[in-house]
């Protein structure tokens, strides 16, 4: 059974290296299946590594951390599809890092492995249906739930606020969920809106939801317009997944989205996961 098992994967294996195709013209495909118009003002560029580079493999991620590169690595996948920035800032801007030892240990890498890194962020999320919400919404297992068309609301059967994080915490894991409210609220009406988000968005939310759902957001905005609302008599809760564990689901979806279109090189998604964990009362 090993030498079959064995003989499997070198068949598939050899079957993909015998269809090479450059980054360039993969993204190109991509860019082409998106179905949207590519703006000309986007993050969505190549970070890192060359668009003549042959693939070998495709790895996606919310974020190419580091470690991320690292597993991409191990798994021979040298194009990564990132939905966040790569050198930590949102535009990847690098002239700040150039005598930053964390950035030439992170370039040196990327050149040593022959990595390229693409970023797939603003037109993920301007397909339609919208790339993130789709993935988390498969990954929870809610689309039964939706309210309508929407991707973010959603009509639940009855629970408590402190049923519902349990279950968010683990469907996405994330290690450090953090809620506001009162964990015996009756939950009926849940917004979820992944990544971050800004006040005017959650206040609208939150109009017709007993909890807004978010990756995250500034704590003098959402965070504390929410906690006013409770002080002020309004049955309201928040839950905060984590930016990485509302987004990593996306990046997943993403992986299988590609697998209709592109059949050359392994495809798989690399999650991220959520980088804290909590201290122990």
């Amino acid at each position: 059974m090993p030498l079959a098992g064995a003989g499997i994967i070198a068949a598939n294996t050899s079957a993909f290296a015998q269809n090479s195709v450059t980054a360039g013209q993969l993204i190109a495909r991509i860019r082409e299946k998106t179905g949207v118009q590519w703006r000309e003002n986007t993050v969505d560029t190549f970070k890192t590594g060359s668009p003549e580079t042959t693939v070998t493999g495709i790895a996606t991620s919310f974020m190419s951390t580091f470690d991320v590169l690292k597993r991409a690595t191990a798994k021979k996948m040298n194009l990564i599809l990132t939905h966040e920035p790569t050198f930590w800032n949102h535009r990847d801007e690098t002239e700040q890092f150039k005598d930053d030892p964390i950035f030439q240990a992170k370039q040196d890498f990327i050149r040593k492995n022959n990595l390229v890194v693409f970023r797939f962020h603003d037109h993920w999320h301007m397909m339609k249906p919208d790339g993130i919400q789709t993935g988390i919404i498969e990954d929870l297992g809610w689309e039964k739930y939706r309210d309508g068309e929407s991707l973010r609301n959603f009509s639940v059967p009855q629970t408590t606020l402190s049923s519902l994080a349990r279950e968010l915490r683990t469907k996405t894991n994330s290690r450090s969920t953090r809620v506001i409210g009162d964990p015996q609220l009756a939950v009926r009406k849940v917004t979820i809106m992944a990544g971050s988000t800004t006040l005017q968005p959650s206040i609208r939310s939150l109009r017709n939801s007993d909890v807004l759902v978010i990756g995250e957001a500034n704590e003098w905005e959402s965070v504390s317009y929410i906690q006013d609302a409770i002080a002020a008599g309004e049955k309201k809760a928040l839950i905060i997944l984590g930016h990485a564990p509302s987004e990593d689901p996306g990046m997943t979806y993403c992986a299988k989205w590609l697998k209709t279109f592109i059949s050359e090189v392994p495809i798989e998604a690399v999650p991220a996961g959520d980088p804290f964990w909590v201290s122990p009362a």
